[in-house]
């Protein structure tokens, strides 16, 4: 019946019409001054998703609509920005809300950071490098034995659990495998396993 055709219609673009209700969250992008760290970080997201979308709007718009922890990182981004996307940024936020526990803070953090899951994660660093890559219930962040944070360096990966606590400074493209507590320095391309933590060769990969 034709009163059935717009039923029908509404189910099968019922993806295409909720991803509309993100649609002003991609009009903060044009407000900020932080457009090419927002570049970087949705084409990483696109690359580790194999999400097949050349038009950047449409992809921006779809990981803002179907990812909260991507929200998470485009509210970081603006935070850091001109005054008029982080003001704008911390409206939207209570509006279409990010991953309960996930806490970027004001940490400084290179481009392409990509976060799986995310639930309980907190990152508080001196600084954090490009395309790190983190999972649920990691901290990063100060402890008794010092008032610095870690350093983080680039191509980073941290595993699920994992603990990186006080002045320590993980090299680039360092493995830290789940459920790891890293009191001490990690070297470039060295994995860190156990608790606590004991790095194995560079190249390694965690368990």
């Amino acid at each position: 019946m034709f009163t059935d055709r717009p039923a029908k219609w509404i189910l099968d673009n019922l993806d295409n019409l909720k991803a509309l209700a993100v649609l002003p969250l991609s009009w903060l992008y044009k407000l900020t001054d932080q457009q090419q760290l927002i570049d970087a970080d949705t084409a990483r997201w696109a690359e580790i998703l194999w999400l097949g979308e050349d038009d950047r709007e449409r992809l921006l718009v779809r990981l803002l609509y179907a990812f909260p922890e991507f929200r998470c990182v485009f509210y970081h981004r603006l935070a850091a920005g001109n005054s008029t996307g982080a003001l704008g940024g911390r409206l939207a936020r209570h509006i279409w809300g990010g991953i309960a526990g996930l806490d970027l803070g004001s940490t400084p953090i290179g481009p392409g950071l990509f976060i799986s899951h995310g639930q309980s994660t907190i990152l508080s660093a001196e600084s954090i490098g490009a395309n790190l890559q983190v999972h649920q219930g990691v901290t990063v962040g100060w402890d008794y034995r010092s008032e610095r944070r870690p350093t983080i360096g680039d191509d980073v990966f941290i595993g699920a659990g994992a603990k990186i606590l006080g002045a320590v400074t993980v090299g680039n493209g360092a493995r830290i495998g789940a459920n790891a507590v890293v009191l001490h320095d990690v070297p470039a391309g060295a994995t860190a396993l156990g608790v606590p933590s004991h790095v194995r060769n560079h190249g390694s990969t965690p368990d």
